[in-house]
């Protein structure tokens, strides 16, 4: 069966690479095209500014949810129900939008003069009302996921840190968290990984990431196939890098568990040697 997985494979590679149709010279040239850089980078960031707002803002909603005040964690219910509730590119293109609502934004005490007032159409741009979205949205799930993590820690592990005198902050800090890594890391790693792919949706609203880019080459030159393979290339890249540095973090956090992530070497060393083993009994019998 694996050696028939693995024909199979081979034969899905030679077909994919032999064919004259998917232009794989075209697919060369614009590879490494300054605009398709500049898109990956736009990619990039907005991937770890909108993850790092996410952790953020998850964390302290995760912490309002397990907050037994209801003024606390009633409004972290509603806004987790809300963003987690609606399509982000409902959300992306509604923060575009937003000067339709307010055409000006103010904060200040009423009857006195605003600390700060700026027209909505400035302020909220392409790039800002992605990141709002984009941001706001992570936010939601990743305070479901820590959410989960803090309540899969025994809470015999915070009454020992109470009773050594330790206060609730300093417990959730040094106890609760490390603690929760191991389950919170894999859920997360792959919510990053998700948001990175999802940023290809703030082209809608005209921002120049990866896929955008691509879709103003092949405006151009009307090779669509070819520029939907490159960015596809850089998208399969950039998530591959996350996958290996969230094995890591897995391994990292794994170590006091007892059953730590087997190293990449040690994995492939493991697939080699039970391939070794399946095909040495096959050499025996047609000998």
């Amino acid at each position: 069966m694996s050696v028939l997985l693995c024909l199979l494979a081979v034969w899905a590679v030679y077909a994919i690479a032999t064919n004259p149709r998917f232009q794989w010279d075209v697919v060369g040239q614009y590879m490494f095209d300054h605009r398709i850089l500049h898109g990956l980078g736009m990619t990039l960031l907005l991937t770890v500014e909108s993850s790092a707002i996410g952790v953020a803002l998850g964390v302290i909603i995760a912490i309002m949810r397990l907050s037994p005040i209801p003024v606390l964690s009633v409004p972290a219910w509603l806004f987790a129900v809300f963003f987690r509730g609606t399509p982000l590119l409902v959300q992306i293109i509604f923060w575009y939008n937003l000067a339709a609502l307010y055409p000006s934004l103010s904060i200040g005490i009423p009857g006195l003069a605003p600390f700060f007032h700026a027209n909505a159409n400035q302020l909220i741009s392409p790039l800002t009302a992605g990141l709002l979205a984009l941001g706001l949205n992570e936010g939601a799930y990743m305070s479901e996921i820590i959410r989960a993590g803090i309540i899969g820690v025994d809470r015999g592990q915070t009454e020992a840190g109470k009773a050594l005198g330790m206060r609730p902050q300093r417990v959730l800090r040094r106890i609760v968290l490390p603690q929760a890594m191991r389950i919170i890391i894999p859920p997360m790693g792959n919510e990053i990984i998700g948001l990175l792919k999802g940023t290809s949706l703030v082209s809608v609203i005209s921002v120049s990431e990866l896929l955008f880019s691509a879709q103003i080459i092949y405006s151009q030159n009307l090779e669509t196939i070819p520029l939907l393979i490159v960015a596809s290339i850089w998208y399969l890249a950039a998530t591959t890098v996350m996958s290996v540095g969230q094995y890591h973090l897995e391994r990292h956090f794994g170590r006091g568990t007892g059953h730590p992530a087997p190293g990449f070497l040690e994995v492939w060393r493991n697939a080699l040697t039970q391939a070794h083993a399946r095909i040495r009994p096959t050499e025996r019998v047609s000998s």
